[in-house]
């Protein structure tokens, strides 16, 4: 009786490269968020939202930027959802054990990005609402104040979930360099630090408000700076592998 070799070969094609395209959604997130950025400061500040008057006329003369920035920031999030599932694949990859706390920093993630989602859409129907039909300022201040809490304390907390176990993992995997995870560690803080902002008013002027100034710079801006960072890095290794590969097995294209 004769015994049979089973020879085992490598897929051929073995679909799209994780690191490379977690590196591109994390520079597409990036400049992104650039473009939004500039579209945003153009619009200036916004008046207080127990000026009912005036919030419809600055409404009204923003909307076309207003409606830029929310097609921007969609743009954005999806991108947001191709780098959370590429760096899940990663750290599965480097240890299977690791893989319920990255599938935390995914679903997290994702709900970061659907509370995102629909803040967008209640800034968004505020531009619609003044522009087609009479506006009610109740109505509009209603949805802006809604608008600020979805995009600055309970996103906070998505965001620091989301932080925190990326930072755990990373440095239990070790599939990426320790001091990646330290920056999502730190993000993880500054997004908890930012939680009791919705005790500070609605002020667009004041830092430290409801949606303010203070959140984006202490708290969605580390965690985004997390993002790019972890981008570079992944299409950095990606490149170092392929040379490698490339070094010991010259026939390979």
């Amino acid at each position: 009786m004769s015994a049979e070799t089973i020879v085992i070969t490598p897929s051929l094609n073995p679909g799209p490269d994780v690191r490379q395209w977690t590196g591109i959604a994390a520079i597409a997130v990036a400049v992104l968020l650039l473009a939004e950025f500039i579209v945003r400061e153009s619009i200036g500040g916004r008046p207080e939202l127990s000026d009912g008057a005036a919030l419809v006329d600055f409404i009204v003369d923003t909307h076309t930027q207003t409606l830029l920035v929310i097609m921007i920031d969609t743009f954005l999030m999806a991108g947001l959802i191709v780098f959370l599932a590429g760096f899940r694949q990663i750290i599965t990859h480097s240890d299977h054990n690791l893989e319920w706390i990255a599938d935390l920093a995914f679903g997290s993630g994702l709900v970061f990005v659907g509370v995102t989602l629909v803040g967008d859409s209640m800034e968004a129907g505020t531009s619609l609402v003044a522009v087609t039909m009479t506006p009610d300022p109740a109505v509009l201040v209603a949805l802006t104040a809604g608008h600020m809490l979805m995009f600055g304390s309970i996103g906070c907390v998505l965001t620091a979930l989301v932080a925190a176990a990326s930072g755990y993992v990373t440095h239990a995997s070790g599939a990426l360099p320790r001091w990646t995870g330290w920056v999502a560690y730190g993000s993880a803080i500054l997004n908890i630090i930012a939680v009791p902002t919705m005790f500070g008013g609605t002020s667009d002027h004041a830092f430290v408000s409801a949606g303010g100034p203070g959140v984006a710079i202490f708290a969605t801006f580390p965690w985004l700076f997390w993002v790019v960072a972890v981008g570079i890095v992944t299409i950095r290794g990606r490149r170092h592998s392929v040379t490698i590969i490339s070094r010991r097995h010259p026939q390979l294209p």
